[in-house]
This record gives structure tokens, sequence and C-alpha cells, in this order.
């Protein structure tokens, strides 16, 4: 389930290219909501007009592949793994016009900052990546990047549970880090009814 928070912006997106004005967009959403996927989805709009893109991941991020990003659903794209964003300004090439950031909560509270720097030098940019943690808390960097973001994306996966929509992370395994790389073996998509505050989900058997 998509669902852009912004009215109809083409006619806005078609002036911002026109005047070389760049910005940034924010895909958001629990764990299997999708959210790689449509960045996957802009990427290849992208390169089918023709525009250089380059795309990013965390390196910590090596669950699929190393060198890709990867929806849940099985969608790839090619991407540099990167461990800062000072890592990833320094990998920018010139004449690149879009670029795509997954998992842009694993990345360094910098991301803010360069983030917006290479929409002030007229790129497209893209960041897909959870607004919570495990614990239905606001995950950094993503939070403030959606403060600062001109087109916003919320995305809904659908609670494992009743069938609802999810917009938590709900945890399944025990353990107390932030960062705990995983998929369907740790996690899962869960509504508010049925999340569980960590500190009180049961040890699974």
């Amino acid at each position: 389930m998509v669902e852009e928070f912004a009215f109809d912006n083409t006619e806005e997106r078609r002036k911002n290219r026109q005047n070389g004005t760049g910005w940034v967009e924010v895909i958001v959403g629990s764990m299997f909501s999708g959210k790689s996927e449509e960045l996957i989805r802009r990427l290849n709009r992208a390169r089918i007009a023709r525009q250089k893109v380059q795309v990013f991941k965390p390196m910590i991020d090596a669950r699929y592949s190393q060198e890709e990003i990867a929806s849940h659903s099985g969608q790839k794209h090619i991407s540099i793994p990167v461990t800062t964003a000072a890592e990833l300004m320094k990998k920018i090439e010139p004449d690149t016009q879009v670029i795509g950031i997954d998992e842009g909560q694993f990345f360094d509270l910098e991301l803010i900052e360069a983030v917006n720097e290479l929409a002030n030098a007229g790129k497209r940019v893209i960041i897909a990546g959870l607004d919570q943690d495990y614990t239905g808390k606001p995950f950094e960097p993503m939070p403030q990047l959606l403060s600062t973001a001109e087109y916003i994306t919320k995305i809904h996966a659908i609670c494992v549970k009743c069938g609802a929509t999810a917009n938590y992370t709900q945890r399944t395994v025990e353990s107390e880090q932030l960062v705990e790389v995983g998929a369907a073996d740790k996690y899962e998509a869960r509504c508010r009814k049925c999340f569980i505050p960590h500190s009180d989900a049961p040890t699974p058997l």
C-alpha cells in the first residue's frame, strides 16, 4: 500500500528539472512494506529516461547481496556499499542526476547534511528507510530527513497477526541492540494493536 502525502506534484517536479533545482524524496514504512521495491521502481524509471543514476547502501546490510539493494520480493538494483555519509559523498560522480539511498536508518547523522548538499547542487535524492526502530521510536536520521524532504511517501505492510494495516516492525528475537540486521527470521510487520513493545515481548521458544 503506497500513500504519498502530497498534492499531485508532477508539474512542480517538471519545473524543478527545468530550473536545475534538486530535491529530496523520502520513502518510509515498516519492514516488509515495499520501501526498497518503491525505491527500485523510481530508479528504474530514471534510467529509462536516460538519467545518470548512482545507488548506495550501508555496508552493514549484506542480507541479500553486498553490492545490490534488494527488496523482500526479490527485485534488485546494483549499488555501491559505503560505511559513512562522508564516504558516499566522495563517490558521487559530477554528472550524476539521481541518487538512491537504501536503508537510510543505518547511516550516521551526517547523512542529513550530505543529502541537503546534494539537493542544493541540483541532484534528485531518493532515500528509503525505516522511520521507527524495533521499540516503535523514531529511527534517526530518518525523522530529520522527513522534515527537510520535498516529497514524502509512507508505505504500509500487512499485519501478520490480524491482516490490518501494519505500521510497526516487531522484533521476534531476544536482542537489545538498536541495529540488528535481519529479515523474516527476526522481524514481523505488526499493526498498532498487535505490536508489543520489545521490553514486554515474550522470549521466542
